[in-house]
């Protein structure tokens, strides 16, 4: 999947992937897709929270390696 801007929160524990992909999507236009790269298990249901409270949206997630992906679309 394409993505306009990749965010490597790996090896970073609950709040900072969040208020990492926070930063990342507030500088992106409306549409544009963040993929976001952590290791924290808890971003599973943090990130996909975020997003949907957010009005952005959770393209797709996947998981590789121990390295959880998302790609979010800016809303």
């Amino acid at each position: 999947m394409n993505s306009d801007k990749i965010l490597d929160a790996k090896g970073l524990a609950c709040p900072m992937p969040i208020v990492k992909t926070k930063k990342a999507i507030n500088e992106l236009e409306s549409g544009q897709i963040l993929e976001v790269h952590t290791t924290d298990k808890g971003a599973k249901n943090d990130l996909s929270a975020w997003a949907k409270s957010g009005g952005h949206e959770l393209l797709h997630f996947e998981e590789e390696n121990n390295v959880l992906k998302f790609w979010i679309k800016k809303d």
